[in-house]
């Protein structure tokens, strides 16, 4: 037997009736012969580490644009904490740790440079709009790998798809998502903004930490416990209603505190302003976009190409862009 089928087997005796189990996957769009050591959902986990989209989450804003210090969250690290509590959630529901990890270290590989204020200025100027979680399909589908893409699995797709907005995982696994998401970048944003001094901890309403814990670790804890007891059994993922209230409610703490706050999102019109000009000026000389985006160009249109390199940039990489093309050079005599 291979150690793929060893693993296929253990899944149908150790993980719950509910999991979606590797042998029982949909496929993948172009279809590919099974490997010896690997279930598909592990390929994926590896094909997604190993992009081009992936290395880059290093670099991209979470919520502090361009933070000085070496504590603060970026995309990548958002993205890790919410693998590690999807994790312990699949874990918990013996649903498969494979596919919920694949779906979690994919769901934002679509992120704009500095963030969402990125995202609303290609809402903004793109045709049809643009959302990170579609832009996420797009970049394993069809922008990773010279325009090959990833060749993920149905259910990994689907769950980088549905992590957010209307629609809805089919997989419990993917369904996971939605909730890791939120309970990681909530928690992480108020760390941040604790060591940024935006918010002290006694800014948070006694009665939510009382419910969900006074520290980080407590709150993880008390919210990823509370998704695995109510989910428990169900044909859906979910919270208890008086936890997932209070997640709301701290949620929208964090609006008007921090994610709306001048001093901690002060620098976001200039970073739009600095996108907007990109967007602009590669409209008017789409010549100039990279070669793997003009064939994006002659299919789709040169708005879609250029929304496209845009939001693969880093924040790095779009200030120096930025300054390449409207900020003069320095003069030197060779």
């Amino acid at each position: 037997m291979l150690h793929r089928e060893r693993t296929e087997e253990n899944e149908r005796l150790i993980l719950s009736e509910r999991a979606c189990l590797s042998a029982d996957s949909r496929g993948r769009a172009r279809p590919e012969e099974q490997e010896a050591l690997r279930t598909c959902f592990q390929r994926d986990v590896d094909r997604i580490i190993h992009s081009k989209a992936f290395r880059r989450l290093k670099h991209k804003t979470q919520v502090f644009l361009r933070p000085e210090g070496d504590h603060y969250r970026t995309r990548m690290t958002h993205t890790l904490e919410v693998d590690r509590i999807a994790r312990t959630i699949a874990r918990g529901l013996r649903l498969n740790e494979d596919l919920t990890e694949a779906a979690a270290l994919g769901h934002d590989l679509g992120h704009t440079p500095f963030g969402h204020a990125g995202e609303r200025i290609l809402n903004q100027v793109l045709p049809g709009g643009f959302r990170h979680n579609e832009q996420s399909l797009r970049v394993v589908d069809l922008l990773e790998k010279d325009g090959d893409g990833l060749n993920l699995t149905y259910e990994v797709r689907r769950g980088i798809l549905c992590h957010t907005g209307k629609d809805r995982a089919e997989t419990l696994e993917g369904q996971i998502l939605r909730y890791a998401d939120r309970i990681a970048y909530i928690n992480a944003d108020i760390d941040d903004a604790i060591r940024g001094e935006i918010i002290y901890p006694m800014d948070i309403p006694l009665y939510l930490k009382q419910l969900l814990g006074f520290t980080y670790s407590q709150r993880i804890n008390t919210l990823t416990c509370d998704v695995i007891a109510a989910s428990e059994g169900q044909d859906q993922i979910c919270q208890t209603p008086e936890i997932a209230e209070a997640m709301e409610e701290l949620r929208q703490f964090m609006f008007e505190y921090v994610y709306r706050n001048p001093r901690a999102k002060g620098e976001e019109g200039k970073a739009q302003d600095m996108l907007l000009r990109l967007f602009e000026y590669y409209d008017g000389h789409a010549d100039e976009l990279p070669s793997e985006f003009q064939e994006i160009r002659e299919k789709e249109g040169k708005e879609r190409a250029v929304a496209d390199y845009i939001a693969g940039m880093t924040d790095s990489y779009a200030v120096a862009k930025y300054g390449e093309l409207f900020l003069p050079a320095a003069w030197t005599v060779k």
